[in-house]
């Protein structure tokens, strides 16, 4: 997903309240290597951006940030809503290098849930984590973990030690997490 930047200079609250009042987003991109570099970023540009990113995936999402000259790679670390409109009001980046590990929030999405034992007996579903923090190289940042549920019975339930890692990714919380459970009505 490519992001147009701009440099952003004004330090005082007039300043961001004009980038605002234009449409566009101030934002911070945070590196290992250099200090914090404030930007602008495109508003409209970034909302149909985020139209497209699946429920749950923005902060898996990889962004190409491209100020005209050099072209950085980045994922969302923060991001901050108006209080009553719900627009971006500003957003802080992490930049990714390829050999410095990152630690990203993941989704757990559930599958086989037409088809689970426990509902059909009169049970529900209950998601009792919906991301989970790994770490990882950026080449290998899963966009979501899925879970099958279909063999659960009444009363049942999956762990984080039941997904599936992918090779590189680890586990940053206990892996006796319950995940899904199939809950009695």
């Amino acid at each position: 997903m490519k992001l147009t930047t701009k440099p952003r200079t004004g330090e005082k609250k007039s300043d961001i309240k004009q980038i605002r009042r234009e449409g566009d987003i101030p934002a911070v991109i945070y590196s290992a290597k250099t200090q914090p570099e404030k930007l602008i970023i495109t508003g409209p540009e970034f909302g149909a951006i985020l139209r497209g990113v699946k429920p749950g995936q923005l902060p898996t999402t990889v962004f190409t940030l491209n100020d005209g000259k050099k072209e950085r790679r980045a994922i969302i670390k923060d991001i901050q809503y108006h209080l009553t409109s719900y627009r971006v009001s500003h957003i802080d980046f992490e930049e990714l290098s390829d050999n410095v590990l990152v630690s990203v929030k993941v989704p757990i999405n559930c599958t086989g849930i037409a088809d689970c034992q426990g509902i059909k007996l009169g049970g529900f579903l209950r998601q009792v984590i919906r991301h989970v923090k790994v770490e990882c190289l950026p080449k290998h940042i899963p966009s979501e973990f899925m879970i099958d549920v279909r063999d659960l019975g009444m009363r049942q339930s999956k762990r984080l030690k039941d997904l599936v890692l992918p090779a590189g990714v680890k586990l940053l919380c206990a892996a006796e997490e319950v995940i899904v459970v199939i809950a009695k009505r």
